[in-house]
């Protein structure tokens, strides 16, 4: 769905995301606030707060993918490992390959047809096309997530990435070689103007901080840890395309490497207090099998 309206006289100095909710009859308010949020609406062309004053003639802008009218079914076939369960949450290590919920250009076949199938529970405050999602992964990132089973732990997990209390550490194999060991990457990220299914780095939008140290250098490649301090979109592939230390594979953000079928990008730990027993934990995965083929090649 893509278009604009003009905010006319009779809506100023309304809240931005009434305004909207005026236009876009169909949206909650829960996914106006997401879209905001996201960087698909937008006012003037830049990125606001939901609850922003609006003045007579400003322009506000959209351009997201329309929610399916779909009843997403379960589906047995879907490849997916579960490290962990109880009755409140799942940690699972999803596959490169595998879109996380269903979307406009993948309606089945995704990891949530799979949990559907798999998990009697899963939390609804994300709708019907995405219950259990507490956070994302991209595609071909693989590695650890978290799914919540009830609302409660949803909430409560979801207040703690936020927080920072949620800490999750991914490894990635970058072109180049870094010259500092460690350091942070601090700056905002918002959709790109040009394509929007990219993001870009800008003097506005959404705050990202990344944080990283080298685990080894190779002849013209670095193999990297990084830890993320905000969770945005693409955040640590559009980093490293900043510092020109494209991720190995990352055809969006760098090239397609032969051989592989995406970014050397893993989630290979994540820690969190449980939501019910208040008891700290952590999980780690070791790196996939085409991962580890291509630092032995590379050697």
């Amino acid at each position: 769905m893509k278009g604009d309206f003009i905010v006319s006289e009779e809506e100023k100095n309304e809240r931005f995301d009434r305004v909207i909710a005026n236009h876009l009859t169909s949206l909650t308010r829960s996914h106006i606030k997401t879209l905001i949020d996201n960087g698909d609406i937008l006012l003037n062309d830049k990125m606001v707060k939901a609850g922003e004053k609006v003045k007579f003639g400003q322009v506000i802008s959209y351009n997201f993918e329309d929610l399916l009218p779909l009843n997403v079914q379960p589906e047995e076939d879907v490849d997916f490992d579960i490290v962990y369960e109880d009755e409140y949450l799942l940690v699972i290590n999803k596959p490169q390959g595998l879109v996380v919920h269903p979307c406009s250009s993948t309606k089945n076949g995704t990891l949530v047809n799979g949990l559907l199938y798999r998990i009697k529970d899963l939390s609804g405050i994300n709708g019907v096309l995405r219950p259990g999602i507490v956070h994302r992964l991209d595609k071909n990132t693989s590695g650890l997530m978290l799914v919540a089973k009830n609302d409660f732990a949803h909430k409560i997990l979801a207040e703690q990435i936020k927080n920072k209390i949620c800490k999750r550490k991914y490894i990635a194999l970058c072109h180049g070689i870094f010259k500092d060991d460690e350091g942070e990457i601090k700056t905002y990220l918002e959709r790109s103007k040009k394509d929007r299914t990219k993001i870009a780095v800008s003097n506005k939008g959404k705050l990202a901080i990344t944080d990283y140290k080298v685990i080894k250098r190779f002849t013209n490649m670095t193999l990297v840890e990084f830890s993320l301090q905000t969770g945005r979109t693409h955040q640590i592939r559009v980093h490293c395309k900043m510092m020109n230390h494209s991720i190995v594979g990352d055809d969006v953000y760098g090239k397609a490497e032969k051989g592989l079928n995406g970014q050397l990008l893993h989630s290979y730990y994540i820690s969190f207090i449980h939501p019910k027993t208040q008891e700290e934990m952590s999980f780690t995965i070791d790196l996939p099998s085409y991962f580890k083929e291509y630092l032995s090649i590379i050697i």
